[in-house]
């Protein structure tokens, strides 16, 4: 649902903490302070022709929360004692000589298809502020525990710049969260025309519905007309300004989806054929996968999967089996094999990680603990050069011992598969010019 006060989610860490309840708008001023407009204009230039190169229009973004463990999924070390190697089996995949963890069976059928980055290393343990750091670029200024949502209060995430930079190109907004809000998913000082539309419904579910969608009953279109220019005769009047400004803006793209059939359409997942659900399952993550490609044909430039549940400090290898790794990797490969079919996956990027690792060492509680130095990405279609594993770790899955990826690599990355001027400045609320992404390089041969 269109979901701007983000009702608790139930979403519980380890620290036993749930999110709260609040959404912090940040400040609007976006350009002050900005000379030489030649320059400028060769920047706008140049920046287009890069849009037009880019093979990726849409980014479809799968986020474990919590932290997926590499050496039970993508970068399995099946050479290791039991207490790192874990109890699962190695499998071969599509790629000779590349092996994944028995129950990844259906993302290496195809992992021809796709590369994983096994280097990825940062040095934020937590939770919270490792999702902010992903996917902002930045530290945070707050400590792991008690936290709003979003985090990001400053600093825009790689939804609303994806928003921003790329626009829209359908009825659909062109930023989505689901199935509920991305914690470090918000506009930051954007302001909230760049805030993620936030479907909070399971897509799983019999009685699924994007409820604010609905037309309310009583009210006929003519009735609802009338009222939406009363508003804007008041707005007219008396301009809204601060957090009233803010609420104008959801308020509008509210409206402006209620009266779209196109949008209701592509929200539709129930028209789907059932083969089509059932190939990427009828898990939450699954159906989640399966209604964002939907949204990404209907022209929504970045769609947000945020996937609970994997920090696995306790018993963790039955919930890996049972309700975490078959439905990731279910979900993964059929969203790219579909995506393939339809003719999306050149112009979609899409991305799967968490926001760390895993322990390499099993705990006393037969779990795996928070673990930053090392965890995989799965990066597949919009440019990206298929069938690679870029980067390794040692024995134990605990350090990259080649080609290093950092978070500011990543974001990098991302932007340039997307056709974004990373290196592109907006000045922050105090005027100081803020780049898209703070340094960092294109992860060497991830592009085609």
């Amino acid at each position: 649902m269109l979901n701007f006060s983000f009702r608790n989610s139930g979403h519980r860490f380890c620290d036993g903490l749930t999110r709260r309840q609040t959404l912090r708008l940040g400040a609007t001023s976006l350009f002050g302070g900005l000379t030489l407009p030649q320059l400028l204009r060769a920047e706008e230039i140049n920046k287009s022709e890069r849009t037009r190169e880019a093979k990726a229009k849409s980014c479809l973004f799968i986020f474990l929360e919590g932290g997926p463990p590499q050496q039970d999924m993508w970068d399995p070390k099946p050479d290791a004692p039991s207490e790192i190697r874990g109890p699962f089996e190695p499998i071969s995949t599509a790629l000779p000589g590349v092996i994944f963890t028995e129950h990844c069976k259906n993302s290496a059928k195809i992992a021809n298809k796709f590369t994983v980055v096994r280097s990825h290393s940062h040095t934020d343990n937590g939770h919270a502020t490792g999702y902010h750091y992903v996917m902002t670029g930045r530290r945070p200024t707050f400590a792991d525990g008690e936290y709003p949502i979003p985090t990001n209060e400053l600093f825009p995430s790689l939804g609303s710049i994806v928003s921003r930079e790329l626009g829209s190109s359908g009825t659909v907004p062109p930023y989505i969260n689901m199935p509920h809000p991305m914690s470090a998913g918000g506009p930051g000082f954007f302001g909230a025309e760049y805030a993620p539309f936030v479907i909070e419904a399971d897509p799983s579910q019999p009685d699924f519905e994007v409820r604010d969608l609905a037309k309310i009953d009583g009210v006929s279109a003519q009735r609802s007309e009338l009222r939406q220019k009363l508003l804007a005769g008041l707005e007219k009047r008396q301009p809204r300004t601060g957090r009233a400004a803010a609420m104008s803006t959801y308020y509008q793209k509210a409206r402006d989806l209620i009266t779209s059939p196109e949008a209701r359409k592509a929200f539709d997942i129930q028209s789907e054929p059932a083969n089509v659900r059932e190939s990427y399952g009828m898990s939450q993550i699954g159906q989640s996968a399966l209604l964002g490609r939907r949204l990404i044909e209907a022209g929504c430039r970045f769609v947000g999967v945020d996937a609970p549940g994997w920090d696995v400090h306790f018993n963790c290898f039955p919930s890996l089996v049972n309700d975490l790794i078959p439905p990731a990797d279910k979900a993964f490969a059929a969203l790219i094999t579909d995506l393939d079919q339809r003719g999306l996956l050149e112009s979609t990027l899409v991305v799967m990680m968490g926001e760390m690792g895993r322990t390499p060492r099993v705990n006393a509680q037969a779990g795996r603990d928070h673990w930053s130095m090392a965890q995989c990405i799965l990066f597949a279609g919009g440019g990206v050069k298929p069938g690679q594993i870029i980067g390794s770790t040692d024995k134990q899955a605990a350090y990259p011992t080649s080609d290093p990826i950092s978070v500011a690599d990543l974001l990098r990355t991302i932007h340039t598969l997307l056709g974004i001027d990373a290196d592109r400045e907006y000045d922050d609320p105090l005027g100081r010019p803020v780049p898209l992404v703070s340094g960092g390089k294109v992860i060497p041969g991830l592009i085609a």
